[in-house]
């Protein structure tokens, strides 16, 4: 029988899937062998080189490394474990087995943390999604770099313990003296949309824009280059309603997995996400290492798409699933995840190569086998998926010139939030806003009057809608009602509905 100087050690710690947290156990033993480091446990390569990390560490505390087979099993041993998240646990785990420390309601403690060679803890990515699985485990403490200690504090249920470094965490261990105070600020950021009263004409545009935002509808706006596509898609996020506090929590979750806030407190400003049109799929939905791509960054957000032809077909096509479903199902070797994908969609196109098809003034170069190859590049089930498709022209002299008071965007975005109101009062679900509702919409829900009921049937057998495209249409038509304050979609609402819903692309376009 192996004889043992001392007896093992357990240190619970987390780990990052997708974007939640997952418990690990860290099993520390110390065996009267040979010195030596062996970490099992299907232990990337950033867990493997933590060895050399956490042997600096402690010796930099104070404290001499065992002379003795240090064996790390790292629990569940079917689970990959990547990063460097788990160094703190294991040196702690180390300290405790070698009688350096108590093991006194330390199994009430998760422990994460990056350690430096001199001992120094950096911060980790997902720090929220390790806190709410502390909080789901019943755990009291958590013990992690005071760089992430905001965005975790903010969770109920487990007391954030922050630390400089190793030599911190020993402290409160030996004598429950918090090294720092750990409190949950949301952290502030500026909104730099561009204000609707600063773009010049585009009114119908604008007026689709508020809708799109009061109804969260997806929206594909054509148009010749310096029509405004652009200015007007930037100015979206200021129409938005501002975060919930559960929806800052899912949003500053995502963002913290993915590695793009580590420090601060919880985000407070919608995602506008606007990747190159040079992407990957992996970029769009997610990557091999079970990272979030950015239609899930874009979630409670915006996702746009500039020059939306000029995205790889594989990317656009990427994108069906998550417009319908709202999640991103990813399945790769090294697992399976699901992410939340709420997002709007909003999509700029030109006319044709060129971008002067539909210019009432230039000539366009393209001829019309250009701009028919041109146009089938967006599917017909991908635009199926966008509420608004909109044609836009140039802004014009007269409107370039006028200086009148336009409105503002604050104004817009009050009426947006009273919309979002009802929506929420009338909806059985948890629903935010009426594109999430569920895709068996029942003509009940929208309470149609009698003349817009009247007309619904012909207008399905008019332009050959499917099952898909009525929904769209009428959440967009209750959309229009809410904003205007309307108990029932009358009329006006369907037909400014089916305006922007049922002329395709091609129809927009005169070729030849």
């Amino acid at each position: 029988m192996i004889e043992r100087q001392t007896m093992n050690s357990i240190i619970y710690s987390g780990h990052i899937k997708g974007i939640d947290g997952i418990p690990v156990e860290v099993e520390i033993d110390l065996l009267r062998r040979l010195p030596a480091i062996s970490i099992v446990g299907l232990a990337g390569s950033a867990v493997r080189e933590s060895a050399d990390r956490v042997r600096s560490a402690i010796q930099y505390a104070g404290y001499d490394f065992p002379r003795r087979r240090v064996v790390i099993n790292l629990a569940p041993a079917d689970l990959p474990k990547k990063g460097s998240a788990l160094d703190l646990p294991i040196a702690i785990g180390i300290l405790c087995a070698a009688g350096h420390l108590s093991k006194i309601n330390i199994d009430q403690c998760i422990f994460v943390g990056e350690l430096s060679l001199l001992g120094k803890l950096r911060p980790i990515r997902g720090a929220l999604s390790i806190a709410i699985m502390a909080a789901q485990h019943q755990k009291k403490f958590l013990i992690l770099p005071k760089e992430n200690a905001a965005e975790a504090a903010c969770i109920e249920g487990v007391q954030t313990i922050p630390a400089d470094d190793i030599q911190d965490v020993i402290l409160w261990l030996k004598t429950g003296q918090k090294p720092h105070q750990a409190t949950n600020d949301i952290q502030t950021t500026h909104n730099t949309s561009t204000d609707l009263s600063q773009i010049k004409g585009q009114s119908t545009a604008k007026r689709a824009l508020e809708i799109a935002a009061a109804g969260g509808h997806n929206i594909l706006m054509i148009g010749p280059p310096g029509c405004g596509k652009t200015l007007l898609a930037s100015s979206l996020p200021a129409l938005l309603p501002s975060l919930t506090f559960q929806e800052s929590i899912d949003i500053t979750q995502i963002h913290s997995a993915a590695g793009l806030h580590t420090s601060g407190g919880l985000l407070t400003s919608r995602p506008f996400r606007a990747p190159h049109h040079s992407m990957s799929t992996a970029a769009m939905i997610g990557s091999a290492r079970l990272q979030p791509g950015e239609a899930a960054l874009a979630h409670h957000g915006v996702l746009f798409l500039d020059e939306f032809p000029e995205y790889r077909r594989d990317v656009l096509e990427s994108l069906r699933g998550p417009l319908e479903s709202k999640k991103i199902f990813l399945s790769k070797a090294a697992g399976q995840v699901e992410f939340p994908a709420s997002f709007m969609l909003v999509a700029t196109a030109n006319p044709c190569p060129c971008g002067y098809a539909t210019h009432p003034y230039l000539a366009c170069g393209c001829s019309p086998k250009t701009i028919a190859r041109y146009q089938e590049k967006l599917s017909g089930p991908l635009l199926d998926r966008i509420d608004i498709q909109l044609n836009l022209n140039p802004v014009t002299a007269e409107e370039m010139l006028n200086e009148a008071s336009l409105e503002q965007t604050k104004t817009v975005q009050e009426r947006v939030t009273r919309a979002r109101i009802r929506q929420i009062h009338r909806s059985r679900t948890n629903q935010t806003c009426q594109a999430q509702g569920n895709s068996n919409l029942r003509i009940s829900d929208c309470a149609l009057d009698t003349e817009a009921h009247a007309i619904l049937e012909s207008l399905v057998t008019t332009h050959h809608l499917s099952a898909r495209g009525l929904t769209r249409i009428l959440r967009v038509a209750r959309s229009v009602a809410d904003i205007e304050d309307c108990e029932q979609v009358s009329q006006k609402h369907l037909f400014e509905a089916v305006y922007y819903r049922v002329q395709t692309t091609s129809e927009r376009i005169c070729v030849g």
